[in-house]
């Protein structure tokens, strides 16, 4: 059942905004530091524990590897864009910086993604090129 997931998800994402604001108000600073990660740290290490397990076996397990497969995408969503208003109200440099350095990754893809292939590989894709 998804609602399992979904329980898991919010009780995950409670216990890991009341810490952030906590560390927030430790640190001195006017803001949620790191409440989503925090929960997508328990989310992960709750689905995996032994203490789940029951919920992670059969049909209500289906729930909760949605919900943390959504879940990883939806929080690099958010810090992608709280890094962008950033680097906008930071200046031009910083939002230069941000181009660039998506720039660069762009045109290493190639690159990368040539690491983990056996050589024999390597050679059979140049030669269909």
């Amino acid at each position: 059942m998804i609602v399992y997931g979904v329980a898991l998800l919010s009780a995950c994402l409670i216990l890991g905004m009341l810490i952030g604001e906590v560390l927030g108000i430790a640190l001195g600073v006017q803001a949620n530091v790191g409440g989503v990660g925090i929960a997508m740290l328990f989310l992960v290490l709750a689905s995996n524990s032994e203490k789940f397990k029951s919920m992670v076996d059969g049909v209500s397990g289906t729930g909760i590897q949605f919900w943390s497969a959504m879940y990883i995408p939806i929080v690099v969503a958010m810090a992608a864009r709280q890094n962008v208003v950033a680097a906008f109200e930071g200046g031009m440099l910083a939002v230069w910086a941000g181009v660039l350095a998506v720039t660069a990754s762009f045109a290493l893809v190639p690159v990368i993604s040539r690491i983990g292939r056996p050589k024999a590989d390597t050679d059979q894709n140049e030669e269909s090129s």
